[in-house]
Parts: structure tokens; sequence; C-alpha cells
């Protein structure tokens, strides 16, 4: 007798069809660097929400804890441009505030863009089309803002002050 929570294929070993030819079948138009953990996120994530996008440097486990997901998620075998480019993949930033796009200021020289902040800043405007000027946050603050994100996402990235926190925007519906 089946239980009436039970899978009609429970007990049923099923095939493999994921795997095909000896190598993985890949989601199409997905970066690969989205594993499932970071995808689950950024689709949970609603308008307005903040994602926070850290370096090796940054405290990512203690803050991620405070963070609305309260726990953190990693992209580790990137740094911060790479990982940029594929979170802003599939999401948009947010047109309705002018703090969408925010990066960690350098402590005592909060004029200064290191290369890290440079080459994220040209991931962001590629994958918005346009110049989408970062704002700066001083260190501290960031971390006030960090904890109050919605996910916390530790790249690989080793370079100094490759922090930033992105909020999401809309996708309109197909006209």
């Amino acid at each position: 007798m089946r239980l009436p929570w039970t899978p009609a294929f429970a007990g049923v070993t099923m095939k493999r069809t994921w795997q095909k030819k000896g190598r993985d079948a890949l989601l199409k138009n997905i970066d690969p660097l989205l594993n499932a953990d970071v995808l689950a996120a950024l689709r949970a994530m609603g308008h307005g929400d903040r994602v926070v996008l850290c370096d090796t440097n940054f405290p990512a486990d203690s803050v991620a804890r405070q963070t609305v997901l309260g726990r953190l998620l990693r992209i580790d075998a990137a740094d911060c441009p790479r990982a940029a480019r594929a979170i802003l993949s599939v999401m948009p930033l947010d047109s309705f505030v002018e703090d969408a796009a925010a990066r960690m200021e350098v402590v005592g020289k909060p004029q200064e863009i290191p290369p890290v902040q440079k080459e994220v800043q040209q991931e962001v405007d590629r994958a918005e089309g346009k110049s989408w000027p970062m704002v700066s946050i001083e260190r501290m603050a960031f971390y006030e803002h960090a904890r109050k994100a919605y996910c916390v996402i530790a790249s690989g990235e080793r370079r100094f002050y490759g922090c930033f926190i992105f909020a999401k925007g809309v996708i309109p519906p197909d006209a």
C-alpha cells in the first residue's frame, strides 16, 4: 500500500537523464558560476532587496548570519568582476534608487577607485547597457548596509576593496 504523500515513482530506480554522453547537461543562458544556492537566493529576492558581493577579506560569514537569508553564499571560483557579471546576467538593477550599485570606500581616500572597483563598474555598465555610476559607502557604514541585505555572496576576489552592494530591480512584462 502506498501512502498518500509517497510519490508514484518511490522505490523505482530512475535513470540519470541529466547526463548525456559523459558530460553534465547545463542550463541554457545561465552563467555556470551561478550555483543552485545563488540562483535560488537571487530568484527569491524582491524588488529593492539587496545582495552583497564581497572579497575574501570581508567578514562574510558573520555579516551573512545577520541578513534576511541568514547564511553565506559562495562563488569561490571567480574574482569580483567575473562574479558581478554572472549575478547581473540574471538580476536587473533597481532604476528607482540612486544607490542600486554601491562600492566600499577606500579608508581615508573616499575618492580613490581601485582597479577591482573600476572593473566591476565596467560589468555594471555592460549589464545595464549604459553608464551606471556606483555610489561609495564608508567602510563601517558599508558593514551596516550589508547586515540589512537579503544575502551575502563571497567571491574568490583577493584584492582589497572588492566589496559591492546591488539592489534588485524589476523585469517588465512582455510588451
